[in-house]
């Protein structure tokens, strides 16, 4: 009999632990901004962001990118579908449209009204049929919110994007094509 009652605080003390763990999982899966851990670990270092700054925001950006069948530049007689500017939502992790991208000029802007253009820093090939990597240093941005103090923007996770496969020649010239892609744009802040 002294048995079962020394095994019963014991197992009070499991139980509570374990009501006690569910309730903190539980609290971090309510909190909606709570994202998962970004590391940049396994990008090429041209495009990664340089120290003295913290990811402030991640989103995934899911849409098209235009291109136009133009006239080489400095090439008589040959032609190259040109990339024109992309449309997409931005997304939050959970899929839930947090603001959008597009161009020309290359603009990121948060549902809040905060936006931003940026200038390329440096791309870094992501794979057969994907576009690059990128990595661009922010403008100061217009309105207050969500981008306000961003200082780089990082796009990586690239799939899809590339240029069409279509033929461009003399007989397509000024022809457009959009071509479906998804990416993850990584808003960063001095910290």
């Amino acid at each position: 009999m002294n048995h079962s009652v020394a095994s019963r605080p014991e197992r009070s003390i499991s139980l509570a632990t374990v009501i006690s763990s569910v309730l903190a999982v539980a609290a971090l899966s309510a909190c909606g901004s709570m994202e998962r851990m970004y590391s940049q670990d396994s990008l090429p270092d041209s495009v990664k962001v340089p120290s003295g700054n913290r990811v402030a925001w991640q989103t995934v950006g899911v849409g098209e990118i235009l291109y136009e069948c133009r006239a080489k530049k400095d090439a008589a007689g040959q032609f190259e579908w040109t990339f024109v500017g992309p449309d997409a939502a931005l997304n939050d992790r959970s899929g839930k449209k947090v603001g959008k991208y597009y161009g020309p000029p290359a603009t990121w802007e948060s549902l809040d009204g905060s936006k931003l253009t940026a200038t390329q820093v440096a791309v870094a090939p992501a794979g057969a049929g994907n576009i690059p990597y990128q990595l661009v240093k922010a403008n100061p941005a217009s309105g207050s919110g969500a981008l306000t103090g961003t200082t780089y923007i990082q796009r990586v996770a690239t799939a899809g994007g590339v240029a069409p496969s279509a033929a461009c020649d003399a007989g397509k010239l000024g022809a457009k094509q959009t071509v479906r892609y998804q990416a993850d744009y990584i808003f960063w802040k001095a910290s």
